[in-house]
């Protein structure tokens, strides 16, 4: 039996890497598919663990390979998945877990249209940027940057099969364990409407 391929997306700032790492924990059978980027590490990140990271040239040398299921540009650098891992973990029958962008996540879901997928949201617009804020390690322009590709990113949470809220992180993350959970017990989830939120983060934009 293989394994299931599961998409998460969400504007930077959402809590995306803080929910799918508590994820990861406890549950053996879910393994992170670690991207690979061509931007520097940022005080806190570690190589392999956060992210592979690669010059622009190392980058641009594994497309011409065919070494990722899927590549784009994001915030202005280059981010990739790799195919060999994702295809060796599911084809072992374990579950996958992928952090991704949207444009990404529409190249993996036509290659894997099985795959789940899983996009969160902020509880505000407002919320949104003091979460960026409080990194302190970007820079104003990288901010408002951020900030701007949030709208863009937002546009496209329709695609996704699941919506999940981050304003109280253990319900966040209680509800992707409830995803999981119901994916391999076989049953129907019900999803959970948060159109009224989405229109009112794209209005405040």
């Amino acid at each position: 039996m293989t394994g299931t391929l599961y998409i998460v997306a969400a504007p930077s700032g959402a809590g995306k890497t803080s929910l799918t790492r508590a994820l990861l924990q406890g549950d053996p059978n879910l393994v992170l598919s670690v991207s690979y980027t061509s931007r520097g590490a940022r005080p806190h990140e570690v190589d392999g663990v956060h992210y592979h990271f690669v010059t622009r040239d190392e980058f641009e040398a594994m497309i011409a390979r065919g070494e990722f299921f899927e590549h784009a540009v994001v915030h202005g650098d280059l981010k990739g998945t790799s195919r060999k891992v994702v295809e060796q973990a599911l084809a072992a029958g374990r579950d996958v877990l992928l952090e991704i962008d949207w444009q990404g996540a529409r190249i993996v879901r036509a290659q894997i249209p099985q795959s789940v997928g899983i996009f969160i949201l902020p509880p505000s617009r407002a919320e949104l940027e003091r979460r960026l804020r409080a990194r302190a390690s970007d820079s104003e322009a990288t901010i408002q940057r951020r900030l701007a590709d949030a709208h863009a990113d937002l546009a496209h949470a329709p695609e996704f099969d699941y919506t999940i809220v981050n304003d109280d992180f253990d319900v966040a993350l209680a509800q992707m364990r409830e995803i999981v959970a119901s994916r391999r017990e076989g049953c129907a989830l019900p999803v959970r409407d948060h159109s009224a939120l989405l229109a009112q983060l794209l209005n405040s934009a």
